[in-house]
């Protein structure tokens, strides 16, 4: 990893293996559980954020910074799939993560900072490491600005969980606090305590991209008596596209007649800059297969993502958008593609 404009200063690297030290000492995983989470509000950014401290049952020792409405959403999310859980799940949430690894964990770029610090560590679980998260992609090392946000959540970790220790209800709801979490915040220069709602602005909508000639063509076609199985799945291998600063998952779509089970479209999605940009482009690429191959009468899918971006084929084409429970022909696409190892 080479250094770059946005890369952590060595002071901050300085500074967070210093706070994790002090973590581990605290060792705030034997009285706090995952779910005793408390907010802060970033005065960099004024964007909340809320730590976690994963640990409890004594198998991995980390510390999670789950960020703005994405963030809480997804970790309640997680907290409530039980045993439909999935490391999608974890990894389509936006959060910052410092955690205690074996020795073999870290890559050769955490042991550089590591060797830079002059920093000694031996055992199991004893060696920190520093991830971030992002919708679609791979965990990756932190940014300047992402560094300063883990800095700040340990910081205030070290001040939390020790008067958590000695009043459990600091954490709790109660008939004053109900529906209220501890968010610490900054007023006349020094942090405190806040119980607050927590409410987040509505996500911005996708932005809809269009293949306006296709669409028009589309429009003058009659519709065959064809099903089309339409499916947009996450890839199990991160790739790195210099393009990007990060290893991302493709996401494969793929578009298939039911009947025949005939591969009309096989395309890989790039989910960067954002997740939301690559279904923004979804709906176009759909009307630029149907306009070079057919016009059905009607669409499955069982991504309930794919159907609500396709209701768009309701509206300008009259082609019926259903949701199904499978896609046997986008099934056995699947298998056929593995066979010549295309995906």
């Amino acid at each position: 990893m080479t250094q770059k404009a946005d890369s952590p200063s060595l002071e901050q690297w300085k500074r967070l293996y210093e706070l994790m030290a002090q973590i581990k000492e605290l060792a705030p995983w034997e009285y706090m559980y995952e779910d005793d989470l408390f907010g802060i509000r970033f005065p960099e950014t004024d964007q909340l954020g809320f730590v976690s401290v994963m640990g409890s049952l004594g198998e991995h020792y980390s510390i999670a910074v789950y960020l703005g409405k994405k963030g809480f959403d997804g970790f309640w999310t997680m907290q409530e799939s039980g045993d439909e859980f999935s490391p999608d799940l974890l990894l389509d949430t936006p959060q910052i993560q410092a955690s205690f690894e074996d020795r073999e964990i870290l890559t050769p770029e955490d042991r550089k900072i590591i060797n830079q610090l002059n920093l000694k560590y031996r055992g199991k679980q004893a060696w920190p490491q520093f991830r971030s998260y992002r919708p679609g992609c791979f965990p990756w090392y932190l940014k300047k600005e992402e560094a300063q946000i883990l800095i700040t959540a340990l910081e205030q970790l070290l001040d939390v969980a020790p008067r958590y220790k000695d009043d459990p209800d600091l954490l709790e709801p109660t008939e004053e606090k109900e529906e209220k979490f501890l968010v610490r915040v900054i007023e006349e220069h020094q942090w405190v305590d806040r119980y607050q709602e927590i409410e987040f602005p509505n996500d911005p909508p996708i932005h809809l991209m269009m293949n306006m000639e296709a669409l028009a063509y589309l429009k003058t076609r009659p519709k065959e008596n064809s099903i089309l199985e339409i499916d947009v799945q996450r890839m199990d291998e991160a790739i790195k596209d210099k393009q990007f600063d990060r290893p991302f998952f493709p996401y494969l779509l793929l578009i298939v007649e039911k009947n025949s089970q005939m591969i009309l479209g096989v395309n890989l999605l790039t989910p960067l800059p954002s997740l939301e940009e690559m279904w923004g482009g979804l709906s176009a690429q759909v009307v630029e297969t149907l306009a070079g191959s057919i016009m059905p009468k009607e669409v499955q899918t069982k991504n309930p993502m794919v159907a609500l971006l396709l209701s768009l084929l309701e509206e300008e084409l009259g082609i019926k958008v259903k949701r199904v429970s499978r896609l046997p022909g986008v099934e056995f696409a699947q298998r056929e593609l593995r066979k010549f190892n295309r995906f």
